[in-house]
């Protein structure tokens, strides 16, 4: 159909992604990737943030319709094979901005990595993590003992910071949340939600005794010794939702699942 000769078709290399891209390329024809203004990605969410850090590296960002061919599916809508054209036609966009990790090994190696979901700090060893956490250069907390901590954005708010009982930030929101794992001094201290404008610094005392990773999203840095993070709003994300079942409506719906 017409309404597709700018959109691009990818899919995950899972067997039911692969059955639905034969469906979809006998219906309607695609555009090539390099020549589309917008995306139809088949898949789980994985895929999808696959697909997004790709756009990210080639500094070519479209926006992307997703369909659920994996497990949980929060960031995909429904797949449907009839009406795709009018449903992309109807279909809400939502802007994400990502995070932006720059990680100092302890060998002083510099690793800058963005992440839409979270960026996580983890103990390699038995032994537990020291942080030292920073905001706007502020020593906010000289010394948390714990497996962890983690930033989140909000569209990352119920993945892993929802695990660790952090707190379901709604989107739109601008806010991100700070959430430790499983802290153990100061045992009680549940982490805090700050601005999108803040720049949040965590230092790793004891680096070489207590190994720690950083993680943004799926890709790790090992023996980390300093992690700067901040909102990166010059990239921004654009995932478009069928009109009742959007991203924000979906987040909303979390805090009232027990």
């Amino acid at each position: 159909m017409s309404r597709f000769h700018r959109t691009a078709l990818i899919a995950s290399p899972t067997s039911p992604a692969q059955a639905a891209v034969a469906d979809l390329r006998s219906r309607y024809d695609w555009a090539d990737l390099a020549d589309a203004d917008s995306l139809v990605v088949l898949g789980g969410d994985g895929f999808m943030l696959q697909t997004l850090h790709a756009m990210l590296e080639r500094r070519r960002i479209l926006p992307a319709f997703g369909m659920n061919l994996g497990t949980v599916g929060f960031l995909m809508n429904e797949w449907r094979l009839p009406g795709l054209d009018e449903r992309i036609e109807r279909a809400r966009p939502f802007r994400v901005s990502p995070l932006i990790m720059t990680a100092t090994t302890i060998e002083g190696e510099r690793h800058v990595l963005p992440a839409i979901n979270e960026v996580s700090l983890l103990r390699e060893t038995r032994q537990t993590a020291k942080l030292r956490v920073e905001v706007n250069d502020r020593a906010v907390m000289p010394e948390l003992v714990c497996d962890g901590i983690l930033v989140a954005t909000p569209a990352g708010s119920t993945a892993y910071n929802l695990s660790a009982n952090g707190p379901i930030l709604p989107l739109g929101s601008k806010l991100i949340a700070l959430t430790p794992i499983s802290p153990f001094r100061p045992r009680r201290w549940r982490g805090a939600i700050l601005p999108e404008k803040a720049r949040i610094s965590l230092t790793v005392l004891e680096a070489d005794k207590r190994p720690v990773s950083a993680v943004a999203d799926q890709r790790e840095v090992r023996d980390v010794a300093r992690v700067e993070i901040a909102i990166d709003h010059i990239r921004d994300l654009t995932i478009m939702f069928d009109p009742e079942h959007a991203l924000d409506d979906r987040i909303t719906m979390e805090q009232f699942i027990a």
